[in-house]
C-alpha cells in the first residue's frame, strides 16, 4: 500500500488495547479510515454508521481462549448484515485446519499475530481491491436490472397480435425458462435482438447481465480480443488487459447477432469455447471457465451455407437446440394498425407533436408496401412522417416510401430525395443478397463499414 494514496475504509476488533493500537499506527499512514472496537457487540452499530471495506476480526474474546469460535459466530453475524463484507481473521492461535475452515465460512483471509507489517499491508490492499470489485460487480447487476426495467418492459416494441406473432411468442415462453441455446431466423429489421432480450427477461439468469454482441461490425484480426479478451501487452495497442463479451457475460446470456457472417476460421474458435465452456484470452495459455446462455441470430440462409460448406454444421448443431423463425412484416400485415398506432404515441410524445391519427388512405398505402426493411423500416418511417407533419392526421403524402420492382434491375421510386434512392438501391441490393452485408457491400462498391454506416443511417 502506498503512503501516498490513501485508500479503504477499515474495522478492527479485537479485546487487547495494544493490538488496536498498533494497527492503528501502522494503518493511518495508508488508508483513508481505521477504527477500533474492543467489544464485538459494537459491530453492528459501527457497520450501521460506516460502509467499511475490511473488517479485521479477532478469533478469540472473552469466552473461549483458542478455538476461535467466537470469531467464527462474529464473521456469521457479520455476512449476514452486508452479504458482500470482506473479512480478515487476525488470531495469534492458528493452524492449517482453523485456516481453512476460516475460508469455508466465508473469510477472505487469516492473519497471524504477531504479523509482519508489509505482509499485513498486502493483505489489507488486496482485501480492499476485492471488496471494490464485489461493489462494481453489484453496480453493474443493480444497472443491468434498471436498464431492463426500462427496455424490457413486456416486449416492448415487439408487439403482434397475427397468427405468426402468437406462435413466436409461445415458443419463447416455453424455451426462456431453461438454458438451451436458441438460433434466431429472420430477415433485417424483424426484431431478432428483441427476442433474445426476452428470452434472458424471462430466464433464471433475468437478474444478471445480458450483452449483445454484432458480429458483423467486429474486424476479424479483433474478434479475439473482442469475445475472448486479452492480456496486457498481448499485441500493440493491447496498453491493459481487456476481459472479452465472454467473460462480462459469465452467469448471464450473451447474444451474438449475425453469426453467419463468421469466417470459417472464426467459427472454429467459436465452436471450441462453446464446446469447452472457457475462453482463453490473447496472449495468455490459461482457460477461464465462463458460463453463459447463448442466442445466436442471422438473416442469413444457415442451412444452405452448410450445404455450400460456408457455415460449419458441428456449430449449427451447438447453436440451435430450438430455432425461433422471425416473419417479415410483410407476411403479418394484419399486425400493421398495431405497430404503426404503438410507434405514433411513442413519437408524438418525444417530439411534442399533436398527431392523433393514421387516415385510411395512408393506411393503405403502408399496407401495399412491402417493406423491405421490416418494422424497423416501419418505425422509422412513422417517426419521419411525425416530424415531418403539419396536421393532427398523418396522409399518404407524409409517408416518402421507396420500393424495389419484382423485375430484377428494374427500380421504381415514388421520390427523386437522393437520400430515398440510396436507401431504396441498398434495400434491393441486401434483398438480392438475402442480407449478406459482406457480399452486398461488394456489389456497391462499398467496404463493410461503409455500407453498416449507410444502414445505420437509413435504419436498416
Amino acid at each position: 500500500m502506498s503512503k501516498d494514496v490513501k485508500t479503504g475504509r477499515i474495522l478492527a476488533v479485537d479485546d487487547n488495547e495494544d493490538i488496536l493500537f498498533a494497527l492503528k499506527l501502522l494503518l493511518k499512514q495508508h488508508v483513508e479510515v481505521i477504527d477500533t472496537l474492543t467489544n464485538p457487540e459494537q459491530i453492528p452499530a459501527a457497520m450501521q454508521r460506516m460502509q467499511y471495506d475490511v473488517i479485521l476480526l479477532d478469533m478469540n474474546f472473552t469466552k473461549d481462549a483458542i478455538s476461535g469460535q467466537e470469531g467464527f459466530d462474529w464473521l456469521s453475524k457479520i455476512l449476514e448484515l452486508d452479504p458482500e463484507a470482506v473479512v480478515v481473521f487476525i488470531t495469534a492461535y492458528g493452524d492449517a485446519e482453523k485456516a481453512v475452515k476460516a475460508i469455508k465460512s466465508g473469510a477472505t483471509d487469516f492473519v497471524l499475530k504477531p504479523w509482519q507489517n508489509e505482509k499485513l499491508l498486502a493483505t489489507i490492499s488486496a482485501s480492499v481491491k476485492l471488496r471494490r470489485s464485489r461493489q462494481e460487480a453489484d453496480s453493474l447487476r443493480t444497472r443491468q436490472r434498471g436498464i431492463s426495467a426500462v427496455y424490457d418492459m413486456p416486449y416492448q416494441d415487439f408487439i403482434g397480435a397475427s397468427e405468426p406473432m402468437q406462435k413466436v411468442f409461445a415458443t419463447i415462453q416455453k424455451v426462456a425458462r431453461t438454458d438451451a441455446s436458441v438460433l434466431i431466423l429472420g430477415e433485417n429489421g424483424t426484431g431478432k435482438e428483441l427476442v433474445a432480450r426476452a428470452l434472458h427477461r424471462d430466464s433464471p439468469r433475468k437478474d444478471e447481465v445480458f450483452i449483445a454482441v454484432d458480429l458483423g461490425s467486429i474486424a476479424e484480426t479483433l474478434f479475439e480480443s473482442e469475445l475472448f479478451g486479452h492480456e496486457k501487452g498481448a499485441f500493440t495497442d493491447a496498453k491493459t488487459e481487456k476481459q472479452g463479451r465472454f467473460e462480462i457475460a459469465n452467469g448471464g446470456t450473451l447474444f451474438l447477432d449475425e453469426i453467419g457472417n463468421l469466417s470459417p476460421t472464426l467459427q472454429s474458435k467459436l465452436l471450441t469455447v462453446i464446446e469447452r465452456r472457457e475462453v482463453t484470452r490473447v496472449g495468455s495459455n490459461k482457460p477461464i471457465p465462463v458460463d453463459v446462455r447463448l442466442i445466436c441470430a442471422t438473416n442469413n440462409d444457415i442451412y444452405d451455407m452448410v450445404s455450400k460448406n460456408s457455415f460449419r454444421q458441428d456449430l449449427l448443431y451447438r447453436i440451435n437446440t430450438v430455432e425461433i423463425h422471425l416473419p417479415p412484416l410483410r407476411d403479418r400485415l394484419d399486425d400493421l394498425p398495431l405497430l404503426t398506432n404503438h410507434f405514433l404515441k411513442i413519437y408524438t410524445k418525444k417530439y411534442k407533436k399533436t398527431v392523433r391519427a393514421i387516415s385510411a388512405a395512408a393506411m393503405k398505402k403502408l399496407q401495399q408496401y412491402p417493406w423491405p426493411g421490416n418494422v424497423r423500416e416501419l418505425q422509422h418511417a412513422i417517426e419521419r412522417a411525425v416530424i415531418m407533419s403539419e396536421g393532427d392526421i398523418l396522409e399518404p403524402d407524409d409517408f416518402l416510401l421507396s420500393s424495389v420492382s419484382g423485375k430484377a434491375g428494374e427500380l421504381e421510386l415514388e421520390t427523386y430525395n437522393l437520400e430515398e434512392i440510396e436507401k431504396a438501391v441498398i434495400l434491393k441490393v441486401l434483398k438480392q443478397y438475402q442480407g449478406n452485408v459482406s457480399q452486398a457491400a461488394a456489389e456497391l462498391g462499398l467496404t463493410r463499414t461503409s455500407l453498416y454506416r449507410r444502414m445505420e443511417k437509413y435504419g436498416l
